[in-house]
């Protein structure tokens, strides 16, 4: 926020002084004569006045000895009179990338203060409509601008400009910077993804099993409600369908407007409809926030003692560290007499700044106490210190998977329980690695095919792999048993540690735990494992390794979140932020599409392309920056929320950018000639639409088909522009 108001005030001295010093208070007319149209300061310059004016821009201020009627002709437009201008080409560039870096700075103010409205507010209205609009304004201001700025004759000519950053916006989210996201977030795929493509695979899907089968070594997997964002992404291909109907079938220029109009009317009713499916239907909402709101006392106590451990209250292996644990104990027991009294306990107490003891101290150290003291005599022992310890972490093990503590808690929980997330974290790596890789070894092995015709697991298979493998024939499998199996498979497919990997499968399966695995457990443990990899349904109950799994992910995504702060000063920081970057974007918006106009003409190129090209790296910076950051953690969740939050994105600026380009063309009158640049967004939407709506498994082939896009899209639009064939 330092950084924000420092900006501000730079920007607002800088605006201040370029109005109020006189020589910058006039907007120059090129094509105007100075005898008819007066600039307020011609018999001040003439007095010498303007010669002491400290800000000299180009093409406003001239020396007293020429002649101002010759020199209006050379002078270049300042827009509001104060801004700076060029004549040549590397000066329009240069002004353009100070308008990106200033809009960059608008579009993250905006969108900084929309965030922080969101995470107070929560899922609801705001976030389902108000939301979504703050990160397309951009767009919307810029294409806006350029159709109210200019005279009815050269409308059209500065429409195409914002029609340019419409498209190239939508288009630079769909293909570089969405592949740049499956390149960073990508991953070796698991074992069980391709082993089996070739069978009729009920898990993946004939188009996820054919991109995978083209470049079967790494890429991502994304969650389901990903596809479900794709889908929503895929509807707004449908207004802009609509919109090609009167060049197709070349309507007379009323006919173009009577489309204009139903199209315009369906792209509201979709934006209508988008906002309420999110507020009736907040999973979208949902998917970026996480409000739980309940406080525990035990993770204030467990929090504060993991400090003053210097993280060491559990040991690498996640069980809890009683040596630590009893170290704890003696410091507390002042007077040395081997038990920690009431007193002693209130004075421990008071050091956490707990949540909930600030309200009820006295009410909170009877609990403990009666928690802790197992006997009632007053006093806690060092035994039943470390057995309520051990219990409390057990316990918090447990909590990390409800929903029913504040963020500020499970942030707590995860750094007290990191030790124990992490090792749970690896574990599942390897299972999830190791279950397949065993498999397919059985399966293509002397053992044979495990499976039925059906594809249900075959018992009777089953039970004559468990008598193989029953090297002493005592009915039971041994953890030197499953060492030996393990190392019969070849060694570079393992990368583990054979002994750890034994004990692991041992402990998987051998559900007595006597250290033994008997037949029945075999085959239950092994139908279990052939049902999960092969057959595994959306409906199919969670092991425990599920749980765990989406414990830690979780609790990684916990700990991510900010601390909700509502107070008056958080409201005021983000409407003050939202205000600035909207007095921004819709300052700068005209001066960026003048520059862009005046470097095509200068350079010779359309403005389209420029406006392509350069101006949505002004306005999706900061969503590219966030995407990547996200994508390069490389996690399942992470990674699913950056691509959905690209697809929400396109469907704002495809539906959105719509509503304003047709409400300027009917309310403006202008003729619809921009059939081959909607054309162009509506090709890339359909294309990515389509891949993700069926799919949740990207290669990352998959990235360079979407690199390839954008320069075929302007390659589309050329060709269609150049042979007039949409016109």
């Amino acid at each position: 926020m330092n950084k924000t108001v420092s900006f501000a005030a730079v920007l607002l001295v800088v605006l201040s002084i370029a109005i109020l010093v006189p020589g910058g208070i006039c907007r120059s007319l090129p094509n105007s004569s100075p005898e008819l149209v007066s600039d307020g300061l011609h018999d001040d310059e003439e007095s010498g006045f303007s010669r002491f004016n400290p800000i000299r821009f180009k093409g406003i201020l001239m020396d007293s000895g020429e002649d101002t009627h010759t020199s209006n002709s050379s002078s270049c437009e300042q827009m509001y009179g104060f801004l700076p201008c060029s004549k040549t080409v590397p000066g329009y560039l240069f002004l353009i990338l100070v308008y990106e870096y200033l809009l960059f700075h608008a579009e993250s103010y905006v969108a900084s203060g929309g965030e922080k409205i969101f995470k107070i507010l929560g899922p609801g209205v705001f976030g389902a409509s108000a939301f979504q609009i703050i990160g397309s304004l951009p767009e919307a201001l810029i294409l806006l601008a350029s159709g109210l700025s200019s005279s009815n004759e050269s409308a059209e000519e500065y429409v195409i400009t914002g029609v340019g950053l419409l498209a190239g916006s939508s288009i630079l989210l769909l293909t570089l910077i969405w592949g740049t996201c499956v390149i960073l977030a990508s991953q070796n795929f698991s074992t069980h993804l391709h082993s089996n493509l070739s069978d009729q695979s009920k898990k993946y899907n004939p188009i996820e099993r054919f991109l995978v089968s083209l470049w079967p070594g790494c890429g991502i997997v994304t969650d389901l409600g990903t596809s479900r964002t794709s889908r929503i992404m895929l509807l707004s291909v449908i207004p802009l369908m609509m919109i090609q109907i009167p060049t197709i079938f070349n309507l007379s220029y009323a006919g173009q407007r009577v489309f204009v109009q139903i199209t315009l009317a369906v792209s509201i009713v979709f934006l209508l409809f988008y906002f309420f499916y999110q507020f009736f239907h907040p999973w979208i909402q949902k998917r970026r926030l996480l409000y739980i709101k309940h406080e525990h006392l035990v993770v204030d106590i467990l929090k504060h003692l993991q400090d003053q451990t210097m993280g060491n209250l559990l040991s690498d292996d996640g069980s809890p560290n009683v040596s630590i644990i009893r170290r704890l104990f003696e410091e507390r027991d002042f007077d040395g007499d081997n038990v920690i009294s009431s007193a002693e306990l209130r004075e421990f107490l008071q050091e956490i700044k707990t949540r909930n003891l600030q309200s009820d101290k006295e009410n909170n150290i009877a609990e403990i106490m009666g928690e802790i003291d197992g006997d009632n005599d007053g006093k806690i022992t060092m035994d039943e210190f470390v057995n309520v310890m051990t219990k409390w972490l057990d316990d918090t093990k447990d909590a990390m998977n409800k929903r029913y503590h504040s963020v500020k808690s499970l942030k707590d929980m995860y750094e007290i329980l990191k030790p124990w997330i992490q090792k749970k974290r690896e574990e599942r790596e390897m299972m999830r690695n190791l279950i397949p890789v065993i498999l397919e070894h059985l399966q293509n092995s002397v053992y044979g095919s495990l499976l039925a015709e059906d594809g249900t697991p075959d018992v009777p298979a089953i039970k004559r792999l468990f008598k193989d493998i029953d090297l002493d024939k005592d009915d039971t499998i041994s953890y030197f048993e499953l060492k030996e199996l393990i190392n019969n498979i070849k060694f570079g497919i393992i990368p583990h540690n054979v002994d750890v990997a034994a004990q692991k499968i041992l402990e998987e399966l051998d559900i007595s735990g006597d250290q033994l695995i008997n037949e029945a457990e075999f085959v239950s443990g092994l139908s279990k494992w052939l049902n999960t990899t092969y057959n595994q349904s959306p409906n199919s109950q969670e092991s425990e390794g599920d749980t765990y799994h989406k414990m830690w992910e979780q609790a990684d995504k916990l700990v991510e979140e900010k601390f909700i702060d509502n107070s008056p000063l958080a409201w005021t920081k983000a409407i003050a932020l939202i205000v600035l970057g909207i007095v921004m974007l819709g300052v700068l918006a005209e001066p960026l599409i003048h520059s862009v106009r005046e470097f095509s003409t200068a350079a010779n190129l359309q403005s389209f392309y420029v406006a392509f090209i350069l101006v949505p790296l002004a306005t999706n910076a900061r969503v590219a920056f966030s995407a990547i950051n996200e994508a390069r953690r490389k996690k399942l969740y992470t990674t699913s929320l950056t691509l959905s939050e690209i697809y929400g994105t396109v469907f704002m600026n495809n539906v959105l950018g719509l509503v304003v380009l047709l409400s300027l063309i009917y309310f403006r009158g202008l003729s619809w000639n921009f059939s081959a640049e909607i054309l162009m967004v509506l090709a890339v939407s359909a294309f990515i639409g389509f891949l993700a709506s069926f799919n949740t498994v990207f290669p990352v082939w998959t990235s360079l088909l979407a690199y390839l896009l954008y320069p075929m899209s302007l390659v589309l639009v050329y060709i269609l522009g150049d042979f007039n064939w949409l016109s």
